[in-house]
């Protein structure tokens, strides 16, 4: 199978580019940009395009983002032409106003904000136009490296000892990026086998919290697998916001369907960021001097 990976610096791209480097069944074209000309897939031939996400959209400028969603539509007009499966990746913050209970896949987002309202847009056009597509949607996405990574922002911020601020009133399920490779490629391998169940599928870990439980519990471990080395930093503090204060907005998404129809299971984000933060230590060269910040 190959698969045809837009946004070469993200995260996620960067994920599938090792998954696939431990399998013998996938090949990776990996494309710098983001655009995507109907002559370069007639040109590459992939099995599947796989487009990844704006990792907090509501943070971003409306013109990235429009500009975010025009390349997804050119990107649909050729894979439609050529028929070529498309998988486009979205953040969970489609659904601003969040639900009460955990969102099903059918619940199509309706948010406010006009930018969002244009993400919203395409993929209905997706839906109405193409058969052979997959919107994932995915929580916040946490990794080590490449752009929208979250994780390594903020280890980077505390080990330079400067305070990270986290909302603490919203509530979601952050996600593995390395999960999301893994599940990613084994679904597209059951399509490429026949299983034709083509859709919208909600893909995020396990155990919602809050931004800042979240940045406090890696905190916290990466001040345990610091210690453990016999390193003494001084870490930055983890500092609560507010953005709704009257009751907690909860982005969490339901993602039986993608256990049902794949026998993907969602990774608890504790072992992953843990497993992450392991990775980190092992790789960092040892302090040079107890207090200060060593170089990351």
């Amino acid at each position: 199978m190959k698969l045809l990976i837009l946004d070469a610096g993200h995260c996620l791209s960067l994920a599938l580019a090792r998954e696939a480097s431990r399998r013998t069944d996938t090949e990776l074209v990996i494309e710098q940009g983001t655009t995507m000309s109907s002559a370069m897939l007639q040109a590459i031939t992939p099995d599947a395009v796989i487009i990844p996400p704006l990792a907090q959209p509501l943070s971003m400028t409306p013109a990235d983002v429009t500009a975010h969603a025009d390349a997804v539509d050119a990107c649909l007009d050729a894979c439609a032409t050529h028929q070529v499966a498309l998988v486009w990746c979205v953040s969970d913050q489609l659904y601003e106003d969040g639900l009460e209970v955990p969102i099903d896949e059918h619940v199509v987002p309706t948010p406010r904000d006009e930018s969002l309202r244009r993400l919203v847009q395409t993929g209905d056009r997706i839906r109405a136009q193409f058969q052979r597509h997959l919107i994932v949607r995915l929580g916040p996405l946490f990794a080590l490296e490449g752009s929208h990574a979250w994780l390594n922002e903020i280890i980077n911020s505390l080990v330079a000892g400067e305070a990270v601020r986290a909302a603490e009133d919203v509530i979601f399920c952050p996600t593995s990026v390395d999960a999301v490779a893994m599940a990613l490629i084994g679904m597209l391998q059951q399509q490429a086998c026949g299983a034709n169940t083509w859709g919208a599928y909600h893909l995020a870990g396990t155990e919602p919290v809050s931004a800042f439980t979240f940045t406090s519990m890696v905190r916290t471990q990466l001040l345990t697998h610091l210690e453990g080395r016999g390193e003494e930093v001084a870490l930055g503090e983890v500092q609560p916001l507010k953005h709704h204060h009257d009751a907690k907005l909860r982005r969490v998404l339901n993602c039986r369907r993608v256990l049902d129809v794949f026998g993907v299971h969602q990774k608890p984000w504790r072992l992953e960021a843990g497993r992450m933060l392991d990775a980190w230590c092992s790789t960092r060269e040892p302090s040079r001097g107890s207090d200060t910040g060593a170089s990351v």
